[in-house]
């Protein structure tokens, strides 16, 4: 990420995850929410992991954030941090689930 004289505080975040998928469903439920002060930008995709074998295989949710303070960096931060936490908890809900449908469907009668 380059230095922007207007945004001069940065921070990348790099968050793993067991496969694609789940990296694909917590970008698009994060990208939802939007920024609300325009003194912040951030920037989500998945990117393949620095170990990965292919670029198809985007494992990871890279945040990018700039903003004008450190103050309001921390502030959106946070915040991202605090959605994160429960799109994680919905996602380990919601596997779970799933993975005991298909272990009943492989289950021969």
């Amino acid at each position: 990420m380059a230095i922007d004289t207007g945004f001069p505080c940065s921070l990348t975040i790099n968050v793993p995850f067991p496969d694609a998928r789940l990296a694909s469903v917590a970008l698009r439920a994060l990208r939802v929410d939007k920024e609300l002060s325009p003194l912040v930008h951030r920037d989500l995709s998945t990117v393949a992991a620095d170990n990965a074998k292919t670029d198809d295989d985007a494992t990871v949710l890279r945040v990018e954030y700039k903003a004008t303070t450190n103050r309001m960096l921390r502030v959106a931060v946070n915040s991202f941090m605090d959605s994160l936490s429960l799109v994680l908890e919905v996602m380990e809900e919601m596997d779970v689930d799933i993975l005991e449908c298909r272990k009943k469907e492989q289950i021969p009668s």
